[in-house]
């Protein structure tokens, strides 16, 4: 089932990466590992830089620093218990081709650095954020340990399906 990712790119730095192919091989994978590809998808991604990014952490969020992803999901798709599964989108209303999941901001300096001080590959560091906005779309989060855990889990999971290995190993 095809998904519609809508891209806008505010920084032109993030034109060395091919958004539209990674996103849309990430929300696939999502869709695969979670079960949910027999719902078309669509959701916005805004690729921004750091200044672009604070001016959004600190409007929604009230936190006056830069970040590397933030989301807004569509849906209140949080589980009604600590550790659990979020609930499932909703199917497509009728006439909408698509459940739109939200929006997502990606910032290309903190990632470049983040990924520079990880010592992992830019592109790997951008799929690992892109899985990570797209989950706090499905409901998942880690304001909890538990929650944490799980939506760790699943990341980890996904990246090794990709070929990408455990952005949170320690050595």
């Amino acid at each position: 089932m095809d998904n519609e990712i809508d891209i806008l790119i505010e920084d032109d730095l993030w034109n060395s990466f091919d958004l539209e192919d990674v996103s849309h091989n990430v929300l696939v994978q999502i869709s695969t590992a979670l079960n949910l590809t027999h719902i078309p998808y669509e959701l916005s991604i805004l690729a921004c830089n750091d200044a672009r990014i604070a001016v959004l952490n600190a409007e929604f969020r009230g936190k006056e620093k830069t970040t590397n992803v933030l989301s807004w999901p569509s849906y209140e798709l949080s589980p009604d218990e600590v550790g659990a599964t979020p609930k499932l989108p909703p199917e497509p209303e009728f006439g909408d081709p698509f459940v739109n999941l939200g929006d997502i901001a990606i910032s290309y300096d903190t990632c470049m650095k983040e990924a520079e001080i990880a010592g992992i590959q830019k592109l790997h560091h951008v799929t690992h954020l892109l899985i990570h906005g797209i989950l706090h779309l499905l409901g998942y989060d880690h304001e909890t340990d538990e929650d944490a855990e799980l939506m760790e889990k699943i990341e980890i999971k996904l990246l090794a399906d990709m070929g990408i290995g455990n952005p949170y190993k320690t050595v």
